[in-house]
């Protein structure tokens, strides 16, 4: 079984991998290269790999080197669930969340070859995009796990401060949806001859992006707010780092808004994304702790128990007669008859 700490090396290097992979995502949609390869799952009609010639642009170098990473994703999925799966002594289902990153880069690549083959499909485009929030979300979500326990979880919040952090989750999920209704509804949909994909006003749908990220922020304000009294440490400290990173996302996306959409602070932007949403994962589950199970060796078999048998066995017979009943009873077969009477004395001798 590999040591923990070269585990946590591959789980880390898997989320950073995850969260990679969008940031590259991004640079192929900013540059309109997301046509590059004509075909899936190779990039020209018989060939893997792009032809160069002179009439070749370097569209097709950024989307086959996209797809190179993803190579590099898959290998650090099957070494993430490789580790997790051997740990035999965790729980079942810590185990099965370290086959997710594994299952999820195959969904996905079969999700981007799609979205290839339907030539950018806002509807294929925006679900590749949630699904790579999703499997940050697990690969964050199994770090946790793996430095905790298994036992019971054990909350280290009151109720309210709980109910807040699980509103938390649903309006960050709407926040991330209509951002990529957003991207599609701007002048990077991926596709530089066709960059507008969704016949949507941009100004109206990033007001309404905006609105809910408003909402976002307040929650995590009183998030916040609610846990500055908490004894764990941790819980305070992963409750404010939210709230700086929604700050700097925020602002991120208000300057790139009033600056025309540049493409440096859109790929600054879906780097946010990813951060927000492992940073929101970390969070909720720093509401509560799990031990580690002890778990004892097995007891020693106990010492058979004698037993009597059903029936003892029976006692010699005793010699018969009156010898056996009287003075010859127990005496040995060559000792002669016993004497009766007194002893006779011996004879005296004359004078």
């Amino acid at each position: 079984m590999p040591s923990h700490r070269w585990a946590r090396r591959v789980l880390w290097a898997n989320l950073v991998a995850q969260i990679g992979i969008v940031v590259t995502g991004g640079a192929v949609r900013l540059t309109g290269s997301g046509l590059g390869c004509s075909t899936w799952p190779q990039c020209e009609p018989g060939r893997f790999a792009p032809q160069l010639h002179e009439a070749t642009s370097w569209h097709p170098y950024i989307e086959f080197g996209n797809r190179t990473l993803t190579g590099v994703l898959a290998v650090l999925a099957v070494l993430t669930a490789w580790t997790v799966v051997r740990q035999r002594e965790r729980s079942r289902g810590f185990r099965l969340l370290g086959a997710v990153p594994l299952l999820g880069t195959v969904v996905q690549a079969v999700v981007g070859g799609l979205t290839v083959l339907l030539d950018l499909h806002p509807g294929w485009v925006g679900l590749h995009f949630v699904l790579s929030m999703l499997l940050v979300a697990a690969s964050r979500a199994l770090l946790v796990r793996h430095a905790e326990g298994d036992g019971p979880p054990r909350q280290l919040v009151e109720a309210r401060t709980r109910t807040v952090s699980r509103l938390l989750v649903p309006l960050g999920a709407v926040v991330v949806v209509l951002g990529v209704i957003t991207t599609g509804a701007g002048p990077h949909s991926g596709d530089a001859d066709t960059p507008y994909r969704l016949a949507l006003d941009p100004a109206t749908v990033s007001r309404v992006h905006a609105l809910s990220v408003w909402a976002y922020v307040v929650g995590v304000v009183a998030l916040v707010a609610l846990t500055r009294r908490v004894t764990a440490g941790r819980v305070r400290t992963v409750a404010r780092r939210l709230l700086v990173v929604t700050l700097a996302q925020g602002l991120v996306g208000y300057v790139q808004y009033f600056t025309g959409l540049p493409e440096v602070l859109v790929g600054a932007h879906m780097l946010g994304a990813g951060l927000l949403v492992a940073v929101q994962t970390n969070q909720y589950l720093s509401l509560r702790q799990r031990d580690v199970v002890v778990r004892s060796a097995p007891a020693a078999p106990a010492a058979p128990v004698p037993t009597l048998p059903d029936r003892l066995p029976r006692a010699e017979a005793r010699p018969s007669g009156r010898r056996g009943v009287r003075a010859g009873r127990g005496r040995p077969p060559d000792a002669g008859p016993p004497t009766r009477g007194p002893a006779p004395r011996p004879p005296r001798a004359r004078r």
